[in-house]
């Protein structure tokens, strides 16, 4: 006891012999430091009497405890946050605009979007910052549109990518009692962008996971929320932080897996992709002199002809967006970086022979709807993830009575359109010419080529029928004609989704004729007007309309009542009784107008 008394006079002795020299207790040295820090943070009150707290249990605590680095940590963070950080916006709306129009080509969508935002920030300071989610296939410039928004509007700009992320923690943080606990990714990044009203990306939204770990869907419904935001509370921070300043912008390549509560609290914005012509012009704009300088060229070594840039767009890549054109224009650049490397040529012109010899044989052709008129086949347009695609649905009448055949990887939604489709040939088989016989001892047997991919969707059923019609009477689909569209018992025509992506998949695939629904009539404003002149969009209501421009000729009805002679003798009807014209009776010349647009 002598010994240990001694030891505390002796440190108190040291202590104050310290405090009279001006060396105090460095553990104490450091909360006086954190305090002084805490004071010029700027944080809210009720965090900074939180801070305050925990350093006051800092200091009754031995320096030795472990809790000590853990209580440190935890102000070190709220110390860092830009609690009251902010960047000024540029309100200059042409300024902004000009940024955008450099930076990107077309999207005029999004750009008006973002000018419109920050139109009302200069009128309004306090309004609430939008969640805007872009929706599109890969390499249409999503991504690169966030950074491109950031730079207009004079904001930092930090991203978050949400690929494979299962764990509701990464983004809401962990428990302080968790050993290494860190806040969530989005209270980090914020930390990182050192602003409280970055340009937040988070990228790739439609690939979260989920498991036993926790959802993070969920998690994110607070953080895009504006109506929360302002108090997104960490379970590291334990405080409320305001989201409300953020700029948030998602992405995804599809809207489908997105779950329901998410994409309610965000803006939805498509980008479907670019036209041959939106791409050659962004190829010469943006990728070869981006690829020139990656390779170590100029403009005294390459040349590359607008001639030569559309057989790039046409023949050697197939996709909604740009990566795959800027793969090729690098390929090229590599050819003739070795060349000049070498000192072979000094400069090289790239006609399309060059392509040829650099790139090998064409990969796609530009059209590949088919070579003539076939009986039994029709081509559909379907959107998938990488954009709008065309696709052949086969259909061929064989002996024999059986449940008809579905084969090609059709999911449950085509299969009953397959099944709606035949339900209306079969009620209106007179009209169309098909004798009962037919059903009874024939199997239908529908095929969608490329098999090994599934395909689902309720955009397919007007194609169906039309490829049903015309094996069961023989008359062929004309091969320039596209459709989309679903079909009721009624041979209603409904409504499709993805309109602008389909139409561009038609284009590039060569068809002269689209037919769409009626009621898709206003969508047709998001196609480019060059598109809608060389093209035939026909919009119709009824299966009959449909099958008037899609067969090579309309089908003939069967006579109706008795045949032969029994027919001759039959008695002619009383004078003033008009006879009910069915719409396939009527001659040409007064046949109504088909539906038009675009000529």
């Amino acid at each position: 006891m002598d010994k240990t008394q001694r030891e505390y006079i002796l440190r108190e002795q040291l202590k104050a012999i310290q405090r009279e020299l001006g060396e105090d207790d460095p553990q104490q040295a450091e909360i006086a430091e954190l305090r002084e820090k805490i004071e010029a943070a700027g944080m809210p009150e009720e965090v900074k009497a939180r801070a305050v707290k925990e350093i006051d249990r800092m200091s009754r605590i031995p320096s030795a405890s472990p809790e000590v680095g853990v209580i440190r940590t935890y102000v070190d963070w709220l110390i860092g946050l830009p609690w009251n950080v902010a960047t000024d916006d540029r309100l200059d709306i042409k300024e902004a605009a000009k940024i955008l129009d450099e930076d990107h080509h077309g999207l005029e969508k999004v750009k008006d979007r973002i000018l419109e935002y920050l139109a009302v920030r200069a009128l309004a300071s306090t309004i609430r910052s939008p969640i805007l989610c872009f929706v599109g296939p890969p390499g249409v410039g999503k991504t690169s549109l966030g950074r491109s928004v950031a730079r207009a509007m004079g904001r930092k700009f930090v991203r978050m990518s949400l690929g494979g992320v299962h764990d509701e923690a990464e983004i809401r943080g962990h428990r302080r009692t968790y050993i290494g606990a860190l806040p969530g990714r989005v209270i980090q990044s914020i930390k990182t962008a050192g602003s409280n009203n970055p340009v937040f990306m988070l990228d790739e939204v439609d690939k979260l996971g989920m498991d036993f770990r926790g959802d993070p869907s969920s998690a994110l419904l607070e953080v895009l929320d504006p109506e929360q935001n302002f108090s997104f509370q960490d379970n590291y921070l334990e405080v409320p932080f305001d989201l409300s300043k953020v700029l948030f912008i998602a992405t995804a390549n599809l809207l489908d897996p997105i779950p329901a509560p998410l994409r309610d609290r965000m803006e939805i914005i498509y980008l479907p992709g670019y036209t041959q012509a939106e791409k050659a012009a962004i190829a010469r704009r943006f990728l070869i002199p981006k690829q020139m300088t990656n390779h170590g060229l100029s403009e005294k070594n390459i040349e590359i002809t607008d001639e030569a840039l559309t057989e790039l767009v046409q023949a050697y890549t197939h996709e909604a967006g740009v990566r795959n054109l800027e793969r090729e224009i690098a390929n090229v650049m590599r050819k003739v970086a070795r060349g000049v490397a070498e000192g072979k040529k000094r400069r090289v012109v790239v006609e399309k022979k060059k392509l040829l010899e650099f790139l090998g044989p064409p990969r796609f052709e530009y059209g590949e709807l088919e070579a003539e008129d076939q009986v039994g086949a029709a081509t559909g347009l379907v959107v998938t993830e990488v954009g709008g695609d065309v696709v052949s649905v086969e259909v061929t009448k064989m002996e024999g009575k059986e449940d008809f055949i579905l084969t090609g990887q059709l999911g449950d939604v085509m299969r009953e359109s397959a099944r709606a489709a035949l339900s209306w040939i079969r009620a209106h088989a007179s009209d169309l010419g098909i004798e009962r016989e037919v059903f009874e001892r024939n199997t239908l047997h529908i095929h969608v080529p490329a098999g090994a991919t599934p395909k689902d969707g309720p955009s397919a059923g007007i194609t169906l029928a039309t490829a049903m019609v015309s094996a069961l009477t023989g008359i062929p689909v004309r091969k320039d004609v596209a459709m989309t569209g679903e079909i009721t018992l009624r041979g209603r025509v409904l409504p499709i989704g993805g309109l602008k992506s389909k139409i561009l998949a038609a284009h590039m695939s060569g068809a002269a004729t689209v037919i769409l629904p009626k009621k898709n009539e206003k969508d047709l404003r998001d196609v480019p007007e060059e598109i809608r002149k060389q093209m035939k969009l026909v919009l119709v209501e009824t299966m009959d309309q449909v099958l008037e421009h899609a067969l090579r000729r309309r089908p003939r009805p069967l006579p109706t009542g008795p045949v032969g002679p029994a027919r001759k003798a039959q008695a002619p009807k009383p004078e003033g009784e008009a006879t009910p014209r069915r719409r396939s009776d009527y001659p040409p010349a007064e046949q109504p107008p088909a539906i038009v647009s675009g000529h």
